[in-house]
């Protein structure tokens, strides 16, 4: 199992830094010229020298009075476009509309008005904030400290930040369900990304007590392998997920949880799905946008067991979380569990490289963080004073 710590101070395990924001009074950066701005020449085509953002805090130089600025809604592989005078916002190419104005340039040092912060959260050349491809560090051999995950997840809760989980139906099969629907119960979960399958399982346990026709302890059932696709009609019968779940259709699980907590949840289609599901969005862009809307202002993320998924919302988040009044800007932990080493890589690889890997099991990665969950929340309840005697 692995677990990169690159910004606690052991034993206490508080942050070590806090994030310094450019010094845009000194030299090179007092010296930038302003950002160029060049139209786009269609919908959904850019500029040539288009600059192409990273997940990294990021500052354009506009025009006096304005000065530097941070654009919104920061995420890698966008482009920054021009809203307003004083607002600039990081924007996919296809939402580009003809004559929009498009940041340009290549350096992101400063030298074109453009400069990425690739040192705010650590000191030195070549941190590990530094956004680059093919840099992944992975191995099993490391071990992982449930103590400070639990303790990261517990003040995300008390903060009231945004918990996005984005899981896999392996975490359904290895038999790591009610360890997730603990969490959905117990406030630690703002949002669920998944696809059809994930749900797909899920809803096959709730109404026939099965995993892809295998039975709590693994064993096949007979005319198992068509369970699924009894409970995905089920629920297309129903008309969606919360309907099955007013109907008593489906009266436990994931997505029981989900409804009856109000929790939101993205279910994003693929071309290998059965069903699928009412509630899947098949349109891979839209289903890109539905997501946007929660990436956006997720503060916290865990990946459990699903590469895909994990791969592609990791492109979303940007690596820090902005207050955009301040300069309070921290880290966004991001968790990826994973069995192999493969994924988690794969993960950092692609851009994410906050990413922290625990390579483990779904099963015990659940159980094992739901146990220090429970003894972090014992640890800080409120400490209640008797009511002073009436006598």
């Amino acid at each position: 199992m692995v677990f990169d710590f690159w910004y606690f101070d052991s034993p206490v395990n508080r942050p070590r830094f806090q994030y310094r924001p450019p010094n845009f009074s000194a030299p090179p950066l007092s010296g930038a010229p302003e950002a160029r701005f060049t139209p786009a020449p269609a919908d959904g085509v850019l500029p040539d020298g288009f600059f192409s953002t990273t997940n990294l805090p990021t500052y354009v130089k506009l025009p006096p009075p304005t000065g530097w600025r941070r654009p919104r809604l920061p995420r890698m592989d966008c482009v920054i476009v021009q809203a307003g005078p004083d607002d600039l916002v990081v924007s996919e190419p296809r939402r580009v509309r003809r004559g929009e104005k498009v940041a340009v340039g290549a350096a992101e040092d400063g030298s074109e008005g453009i400069f990425v912060h690739v040192e705010g959260f650590l000191g030195g050349t070549h941190s590990p904030n530094e956004f680059r491809f093919m840099a992944a560090e992975v191995s099993r051999e490391r071990p992982v400290d449930y103590g400070v995950l639990a303790q990261l997840l517990g003040e995300e809760k008390e903060r009231g930040g945004k918990m996005l989980w984005v899981i896999g139906p392996a975490l359904v099969h290895a038999r790591a369900r009610e360890d997730m629907i603990w969490f959905i119960e117990n406030g630690y979960v703002s949002v669920l990304f998944g696809g059809n399958a994930v749900a797909v399982h899920d809803l096959e346990a709730a109404i026939f007590g099965t995993t892809l026709g295998m039975s709590s302890s693994g064993e096949s059932v007979e005319g198992g392998h068509g369970l699924h696709m009894r409970a995905i009609n089920a629920i297309r019968r129903a008309g969606s997920i919360e309907k099955a779940v007013g109907q008593g259709i489906a009266q436990s699980g994931i997505m029981h949880a989900l409804v009856t907590h109000r929790i939101p949840y993205v279910l994003a289609g693929s071309i290998r799905d059965d069903g699928p599901l009412p509630d899947v969005i098949p349109d891979t862009l839209a289903a890109q946008d539905a997501m946007r809307s929660y990436t956006a202002v997720a503060t916290f993320a865990v990946f459990v067991a699903t590469a895909l998924h994990a791969i592609a919302v990791g492109n979303m988040l940007p690596a820090f979380v902005d207050s955009r009044v301040t300069e309070d800007i921290r880290p966004l932990t991001t968790i990826c569990v994973d069995q192999t080493e493969f994924v988690v890589t794969k993960l950092r690889d692609r851009g994410t490289h906050q990413a922290y890997g625990v390579v483990t099991n779904a099963q015990d990665f659940m159980h094992v963080l739901r146990f220090y969950v429970e003894r972090w929340q014992q640890a800080n309840q409120p400490v209640r004073t008797p009511a002073p005697s009436s006598r």
